[in-house]
């Protein structure tokens, strides 16, 4: 596959959007080069386009494929693997937030509860910080979960209520549990 300069600079932020995001740099390099391109593509194919090793092609290929990112594709009359992202853009944002969630969110919510746990520390004002940070961060986690399990086309709805939905809650707003300021 012969990249334009489009797919060189898409490619290339992904790469750097990849590290940042805590994944590998060549696995976002391998994950963008798959979505810009119209057909699947073999392991040869995404090693020589983006000039990295077959082994690195190959770490990468699977590390995108158990996060269910990338899919196998066998085309008839030939024998190699190729590889393909999912045409539902809605899946691939919500993986990636679940992915995130699984590696980010939810080891720092599981330490906080441990913390609070422990029982008294001597510091009453860490311990309310922390209290306050674990409800915060299990309210956003339902919040999450509310979401996530909405059909895409109710989700998207919602999501373009947006500005409404602020009306309606300053309305209702003595209704809502209060937060601490």
């Amino acid at each position: 596959m012969k990249m334009t300069p489009l797919h060189q600079e898409f490619v290339l932020h992904f790469g750097e959007m990849g590290s940042r995001w805590g994944i590998n740099r060549t696995v976002g390099q391998i994950y963008a080069l798959l979505f810009l391109s119209s057909a699947p593509l073999n392991a040869d194919q995404i090693t020589e386009a983006l000039g990295i090793s077959r082994s690195n092609t190959s770490m990468g290929l699977k590390e995108l494929q158990s996060w269910g990112l990338v899919l196998r594709k066998h085309l008839p009359g030939d024998r190699k693997e190729h590889f393909t992202t999912p045409d539902d853009l809605w899946l691939i944002v919500r993986t990636l937030i679940e992915e995130r969630k699984k590696r980010e969110i939810d080891p720092t919510l599981s330490k906080l509860r441990e913390l609070e746990m422990q029982g008294p520390g001597g510091d009453d004002y860490a311990e309310a910080r922390i209290a306050e940070l674990r409800e915060m961060i299990e309210m956003m986690t339902e919040f999450y979960d509310d979401m996530a399990r909405l059909e895409t086309e109710k989700l998207v709805r919602l999501m373009t209520y947006g500005s409404r939905l602020a009306g309606l809650i300053d309305k209702v707003g003595g209704y809502l549990p209060s937060t601490k300021s």
